[in-house]
């Protein structure tokens, strides 16, 4: 499965323990990265200062669902029972 443009569920919902460019601790679960741009996009895609667990994460629809609104609550989930 391929990324829904626009969506950004996995940077939001998700905690990032590691530093990303202008967010040095890294971010908690539910707040909204810092490198995710109006239009949901990441704004250092593919670039070598993205943090590793960004650039391994992979969509799949059990955990992106079918919409953008379900990818949200799915790894909103995912995060809370792994907490």
């Amino acid at each position: 499965m391929n990324c829904r443009l626009g969506c950004g569920a996995c940077c939001i919902a998700p905690s990032i323990t590691s530093a990303i460019p202008g967010m040095p601790n890294g971010k908690p679960a539910g707040v909204r990265c810092i490198q995710l741009n109006d239009a949901n996009l990441c704004m250092i895609f593919g670039q070598p200062e993205r943090p590793e667990v960004c650039a391994e994460f992979s969509a799949s629809i059990d955990v992106c669902g079918t919409s953008n609104d379900q990818a949200l609550w799915l790894i909103t989930d995912l995060e809370s029972s792994t907490c």
